[in-house]
């Protein structure tokens, strides 16, 4: 695991969209995809639901959240 994954896990998380999430971190939506796809194998559980255009937090993404945050302040 990256600090680079935590970074687009979060912004994905609050923006409740890849798309918009690869906006504002600058890097095209397929790379975040799969980064977050990695991610998700790397921890073993799903982090986020997809439906359409949007994305949810699953119960271990909102608890992921708050550890990927803590993370990146101590860092």
């Amino acid at each position: 695991m990256e600090l680079r994954h935590l970074r687009y896990f979060i912004a994905a998380a609050e923006a409740q969209s890849f798309r918009k999430a690869a906006e504002q971190l600058h890097v095209v939506q397929p790379a975040l995809s799969k980064q977050i796809a990695a991610l998700e194998e790397d921890l073993g559980v799903l982090l986020f639901e997809r439906v359409k255009r949007r994305v949810k937090l699953t119960a271990a993404g909102e608890s992921y959240l708050a550890d990927a945050r803590w993370i990146l302040r101590e860092v």
